[in-house]
């Protein structure tokens, strides 16, 4: 039991904050990761070499992210089931997570693929650096029952309220991850794949501690009674899980349509582009860990019933988020020109123009966070209560957001279309969870 917390008692802001913090370490710890990959590459291989890691984010986020918003929205059922004390349940509830996230792994591996190389042909990614970004994520996909698992195990761990174990996971892989990085393309000078290599491997690892971690919880035995094929559960886990997940698949389509249009800027606005994408993935990384923290507190106090506690938590997380949003954008700001210098050679050719690029969009990103944190915070809220079909309109939001931008505003303004399209899409989408969260509440929270 010491692995998990109990949230159904005590202050909703102690239990967020201090179950949020090991989560932004663990997730800065991920990300910290990535940005190793991007600037060992642009700084060990190139700038065209990082702008071939770059144009394959949307299509690898495609498949990321749906990954990431299945296992949450099934994680939601396990911990309403701790809430509730239903042990029983909670562990078919595991099980059947497991069987549904191994299928769901293979048919993206398999699909994804296929489809890699067609995808980033129609993007119209640019010839010189087509092959780097067909090697990085072919790579990259050839690892999603890798990624499938760890997000899966960190996702259960989570939701008993063990935000610790996911974090040393991930202390563990990070430096292991920098260091294959560093030994694969400084030493055995295998280029962009060892990047995706070192990531790959390092999921694995975080895989094999967080699933060390759920064998030693007690109340957790998966005996031969929970891995017996329960439809109605299935059902249900699908029905809740695929309406989060195709917030994300809606949202990634538009970002791939959005890098359609930035991959026409040309490979060098695509690597400060890219270079900014990865410092954003830091800067997301609090806000995505404050909205599964609330997701986890709201979740549990409203399987236990205690709906006052669950608008007091959504009120005090709203609070935090703010707080935490205007912290992180001073920080960034002051910081943006070293951050960018950690990817690109202002000496190297291209290098000063894709500089340029990346602190004005970095820029832009950072006075925009607070929205993000307010939209993470209202989702998490809406999934809490077992409404999940918001999550996907909010995703339909961020599209048509995006599609707008990169399609039609280009044409008006240019290139700092592309710049705002990510705070137009959290805006929209922000404003389809904050209303249906203030009407569902006076219907279910009373």
């Amino acid at each position: 039991m010491s692995r998990t917390k109990d949230m159904t008692t005590g202050s909703p802001a102690k239990h967020i904050v201090t179950f949020a913090l090991p989560l932004i370490l663990a997730n800065v710890g991920q990300q910290l990761y990535m940005i190793a990959d991007a600037a060992i590459v642009g700084r060990g291989v190139g700038v065209k070499a990082l702008a071939a890691v770059g144009a394959t984010d949307w299509s690898y986020w495609l498949i990321l992210w749906t990954v990431i918003g299945l296992t949450q929205g099934f994680s939601t059922f396990v911990s309403r089931s701790f809430g509730e004390g239903n042990y029983k349940l909670m562990n078919q509830t595991i099980a059947t997570t497991t069987m549904l996230c191994g299928a769901i792994g293979a048919l993206f591996t398999i699909v994804g693929l296929i489809a890699a190389k067609p995808l980033l042909l129609l993007l119209n990614t640019p010839d010189d650096i087509l092959s780097g970004a067909i090697i990085y994520l072919v790579t990259m996909i050839a690892g999603t029952l890798v990624v499938v698992a760890y997000n899966m195990a960190g996702s259960i761990l989570r939701a008993l309220g063990d935000g610790k174990s996911p974090l040393i996971a991930m202390v563990i892989a990070a430096l292991m991850n920098i260091g294959l990085d560093c030994l694969f393309v400084f030493v055995f000078k295998w280029g962009i794949f060892s990047a995706a290599l070192a990531s790959v491997i390092a999921q694995g690892i975080s895989f094999l501690y967080c699933l060390n971690c759920l064998s030693r919880i007690d109340f957790i035995y998966l005996d031969k009674d929970a891995w017996k094929i329960d439809i109605q559960l299935m059902k249900d886990l699908i029905s809740f899980g695929i309406p989060v997940a195709l917030r994300f698949i809606i949202i990634s389509l538009g970002g791939i349509i959005l890098q359609s249009s930035i991959n026409i800027q040309g490979s060098v606005f695509i690597a400060g582009y890219a270079a900014t994408n990865k410092i954003f993935g830091l800067l997301d990384c609090t806000s995505l860990s404050l909205g599964l923290a609330c997701c986890t507190f709201l979740a549990q106090n409203y399987g236990a019933g205690k709906y006052d506690r669950v608008k007091q938590g959504v009120r005090t997380a709203v609070k935090i988020a703010c707080v935490t949003a205007i912290a992180v954008t001073a920080a960034t700001l002051l910081a943006r020109e070293s951050l960018m210098k950690l990817f690109l050679d202002a000496n190297e050719a291209g290098g000063s123009q894709a500089l340029a690029v990346a602190v004005r969009y970095l820029t832009i990103m950072a006075v925009s966070l607070i929205i993000l944190y307010i939209q993470h915070v209202f989702s998490s809220a809406l999934e809490a209560m077992g409404i999940s079909v918001w999550s996907m309109w909010s995703g339909v939001s961020e599209f048509v957001g995006r599609v707008f931008m990169a399609k039609v505003a280009l044409e008006w303004i240019g290139p700092d279309a592309l710049f705002i399209s990510e705070p137009v899409a959290w805006l929209s989408s922000t404003l389809l969870l904050v209303l249906p969260y203030f009407w569902y509440k006076r219907k279910l929270l009373v």
